[in-house]
C-alpha cells in the first residue's frame, strides 16, 4: 500500500470513530428519553388504575400515529420505521397499563 492510500484509510477510520462516537451519543440520548417516556406512561397508568380506566385509548394512539408520521416525514425517516417503533412502544405501554390494573 503506498503513502497516499495510507493516509486516505487514516482520514477514513477518523472520520468512521467520529460517526461512531456520535451514534453512540445519540443512542444515550435515546434510551434515557424512552426511560423518561416510560416513567411519564407508568404515571398515566397508575392514574388509570386508581381511577378504573381502560389500559389503552384507540383514538389518542390514532392521533399519536398520524402525528408521528407526519413528524418522521418531516424529519426525513422513513415513516414505516416511525410507525413500527410507535407500534411497540404503545403495546409495551397497554401492558403496563394492564398489569397495573391487576
Amino acid at each position: 500500500m503506498n503513502s497516499d492510500a495510507n493516509n486516505t484509510a487514516a482520514r477514513a477510520e477518523a472520520v468512521l470513530k467520529g460517526h461512531r462516537e456520535s451514534i453512540d451519543r445519540l443512542d444515550a440520548i435515546l434510551v434515557y428519553t424512552l426511560a423518561e417516556r416510560f416513567k411519564r406512561t407508568q404515571a398515566v397508568g397508575r392514574l388509570k388504575a386508581e381511577h378504573n380506566l381502560p389500559p389503552s385509548d384507540p383514538a389518542r394512539e390514532a392521533r399519536q400515529m398520524a402525528r408521528l408520521e407526519q413528524l418522521s416525514t418531516e424529519a426525513d425517516l422513513d415513516p414505516g420505521l416511525a410507525k413500527k417503533f410507535l407500534t411497540f412502544i404503545i403495546s409495551e405501554v397497554i401492558r403496563h397499563h394492564e398489569n397495573l390494573q391487576k
